[in-house]
């Protein structure tokens, strides 16, 4: 089975979770014990990535370790075309739709490509849209935020990654926002594409994770809140708010 068909299977059983772990933030060995306590709170993969410092070293390293630790897919979720590692199940091939800089775009998706296919990563073609506060993936990124309240604007952007033939489409708030994406945003959004939705960003509560689960989120992605917090409880409780348990 492929992972996009996992991903897929997962979402029709209802909304499901995924972890975001950064291979820059802590050693491999530990990115290992947090899947481990992902997969015991009932997250269902591991996005693997951060937007600066991930190495084809640490990547490969974090990737291996979670693998073993969990036994959870590893999809790489790329901030940088020099760090992709053959040691996970697949790679979120994905566009940053408002970043007004070509390679974040485009760029770096031509540049990885052959490299990609060399290595046979089965790749999960997404559109990656960035809402204020949009934090340091904005930054980076070079993003022409989506600002909270324009709807229009997602809706174009979700529908236009939907027409560009994306397996996936992403609104992300940024790793630390103060706010999660807005409920309204994530229901307008669902209800005008057919593709799967992914939200993350600032979700660090159960009632955050509840009311993107209701407004219509298919993935919902949890990564700060694993960093810095070490309460299994806590964490469960985020992550079956996000899946209705």
């Amino acid at each position: 089975m492929t992972v996009k068909q996992y991903l897929l299977d997962r979402i029709a059983k209802g909304t499901a979770h995924v972890a975001l772990i950064d291979p820059d933030k802590q050693p491999a060995s530990k990115a290992g014990e947090m899947a481990k306590h992902m997969k015991e709170a009932g997250t269902d993969a591991i996005f693997i990535g951060g937007s600066t410092g991930v190495t084809e070293q640490n990547m490969s390293e974090t990737a291996i370790a979670i693998r073993e630790a969990s036994g959870l897919p590893v999809i790489i979720f790329p901030g940088s075309a020099d760090a992709i590692s053959d040691d996970v199940d697949a790679l979120l091939f994905m566009s940053m739709m408002n970043s007004t800089d070509l390679k974040m775009v485009m760029g770096s998706q031509v540049y990885a490509a052959p490299y990609i296919k060399k290595l046979g990563i089965e790749t999960i073609p997404m559109g990656y849209v960035i809402v204020e506060p949009g934090m340091k993936v904005g930054e980076v990124g070079k993003a022409n935020l989506v600002k909270r309240d324009d709807i229009k604007s997602a809706i174009a952007y979700a529908l236009a990654c939907e027409m560009l033939g994306m397996d996936l489409l992403y609104l992300e708030a940024g790793s630390g926002a103060d706010k999660p994406v807005p409920p309204e945003m994530i229901r307008a959004v669902k209800d005008s594409i057919s593709i799967p939705l992914i939200i993350g960003g600032g979700i660090r509560t159960p009632e955050a994770a509840k009311a993107a689960r209701e407004a219509g989120a298919d993935i919902i992605v949890t990564g700060t809140l694993i960093e810095q917090c070490d309460d299994l409880s806590k964490l469960t409780a985020v992550v079956k708010a996000a899946k209705g348990n």
